[in-house]
C-alpha cells in the first residue's frame, strides 16, 4: 500500500484572494512504513507573501525570486502522487490550493481527488479526541512525537511529523503486539471514517459505525493493558 504524507506552505489564506502555493513537502509511506522517498520545492508564486504568513513559515519574497513556477514542477509533482492515498492535516486546505495551482496552470491532471484517494487527519483526530485540540503540534504532544526543531512551519518537516503522527494514531505501535497480529494487520481500518470524497457537489466526510468505534476503543483498551500508558488521555 503506497500513502503520501503531504503539506503546502501558502502566501496566504484564501485563494480567492488569489494567494499561490510556495512551498510542497511529501514523504512516501509504504506499508506504513517510511521509505526515503520524499518530494520537496520551493515555488516562486508570482505574487507578494502576506505578512501573517511570513511570520508562520518564515518564507521571504526575496527567497522565493528564483525559484521554479508551479507549472515547472508539476508534471513531477503530479507523478508522485498518482495511484498514491494522499495524506494530509485539514485536507481541504492543501487539496483546495492544489486544484487552484492546477487550475490556473491548464494542467491537463485537472483536480487533485481524480488521481488520488484523499484522508484527512484532522477529521480522524477529532473522532479520536472529541472536544480536545487537534493541531499538528498538539498531536505531537499526545503521541510524544518530538516536534522540537518546529520553530517555522515548514512542508517537509510538517509532512515528516504527520507521518509519525499518523502512524501512531492508527495504530502504529505494532511492537506491542508482535510483527503480524491482528491487531496490528487490522490498524488502517480505522482510517476509513477520515477518508474523504471530494467531488464536484462538495465535500463528504465517511464517519465510523458503531461497530467500528467498539473495536478502535478495544484496541485502545489492548495498547494500555500491554504498555501501561495511554498517549490518549
Amino acid at each position: 500500500m503506497r500513502q503520501i504524507v503531504f503539506d503546502t506552505e501558502t502566501t496566504g489564506l484564501e485563494t480567492r484572494d488569489g494567494h499561490r502555493i510556495i512551498e510542497i513537502g511529501a514523504v512516501e509511506l509504504i506499508d506504513r512504513r517510511l521509505t526515503g522517498n520524499t518530494f520537496h520545492e520551493y515555488i516562486n508564486p508570482d505574487r507578494v507573501i502576506d505578512k501573517g504568513a511570513i511570520d508562520v513559515h518564515g518564507i521571504t519574497n526575496e527567497f522565493l525570486t528564483d525559484k521554479p513556477r508551479f507549472s515547472e514542477i508539476v508534471e513531477d509533482l503530479m507523478k508522485y502522487f498518482e495511484g498514491a492515498e494522499l495524506i494530509a492535516h485539514n485536507a481541504a486546505f492543501d487539496v483546495g490550493f492544489m486544484n487552484y495551482e492546477l487550475m490556473l496552470c491548464s494542467s491537463p491532471w485537472r483536480k487533485l481527488e481524480l488521481h488520488c484517494q484523499i484522508l484527512d487527519t484532522l477529521v480522524l483526530a477529532k473522532q479520536l479526541h472529541p472536544g480536545q485540540r487537534n493541531s499538528l503540534d498538539a498531536l505531537c504532544r499526545r503521541y510524544s512525537v518530538d516536534n522540537s526543531g518546529r520553530d517555522f512551519h515548514g512542508a517537509l518537516l510538517d509532512a515528516e511529523l504527520l507521518a509519525d503522527v499518523y502512524v501512531f494514531m492508527t495504530g502504529g505501535q505494532t511492537q506491542l503486539f508482535g510483527e503480524g497480529s491482528s491487531d496490528s494487520s487490522s490498524a488502517q481500518d480505522s482510517t476509513e471514517e477520515a477518508a474523504l470524497v471530494l467531488g464536484a457537489s462538495g465535500l463528504k466526510v465517511l464517519y465510523a459505525t458503531g461497530d467500528e468505534l467498539k473495536d478502535h476503543q478495544v484496541k485502545l483498551d489492548a495498547i494500555v493493558k500491554e504498555s501501561g500508558v495511554s498517549l490518549w488521555d
